[in-house]
């Protein structure tokens, strides 16, 4: 068995105990496992040997490891939050149509009337020369060339008392059909709660 002595300056273990991490391309450094001259509290002859990291161009390889793990890393987040960005994009803007919807709602129920709106009709908005707005049951098309007043649009007053522009109605009827065909039929949902993604291939054909 070799003694302390007859080791070479390349077995010696610095006097900290730690290996200097190897720092490759961009600064990314790989951090080693500390050496100890006692494992276990057992005396080691060459601490080199059994803690030595092989091949110098090993340590190369992790520094670029590390740093190729934080780029991906980065790249991953980045995308995800790019995700959320839009998402909170989507809703903001789902949020201004829904104000944008409400104002107008709450215009058009203020504005004059004669009769008692019934949800389910369409009704005829014009403006007097006085400036007065006011809703009719008669449309220009029924007034010919008679309209005695400014035409300014037709809305559909729905069940939940919103209104639907009269270019919308048909869309929305539309909307409204299918969900009314969804309330009508039994549940459809498979009682497993594991993820499916058969109605997506279906659609795409795939």
């Amino acid at each position: 068995m070799a003694s302390a002595a007859a080791l070479g300056p390349a077995d010696e273990v610095p006097a900290n105990g730690v290996v200097r991490p190897a720092t490759g391309r961009g600064g990314a450094a790989a951090a080693l496992v500390e050496r100890s001259s006692s494992p276990g509290g057992l005396a080691l002859l060459s601490p080199y040997h059994t803690h030595r990291a092989g091949d110098p161009l090993d340590l190369v390889a992790l520094a670029q490891q590390v740093q190729k793990a934080d780029e991906f890393i980065r790249a991953n987040a980045t995308n995800k939050l790019m995700v959320i960005a839009e998402q909170i994009q989507h809703l903001q803007e789902q949020a201004r149509k829904v104000l944008e919807d409400a104002h107008r709602d709450a215009d058009l129920h203020h504005v004059a009337c004669n009769i008692v709106k019934k949800p389910g009709n369409i009704y005829y908005l014009y403006k007097r020369e006085s400036g007065q707005q006011y809703f009719s049951i008669i449309s220009p098309k029924e007034w010919g060339t008679s309209c005695p007043h400014d035409f300014l649009g037709a809305y559909k007053l729905q069940h939940d008392l919103s209104w639907t522009p009269y270019e919308d109605i048909e869309k929305h009827d539309a909307k409204i059909n299918i969900v009314d065909k969804l309330l009508s039929q039994p549940a459809a949902l498979p009682p497993s709660t594991e993820p499916t993604f058969q109605g997506l291939t279906q659609e795409s054909g795939l």
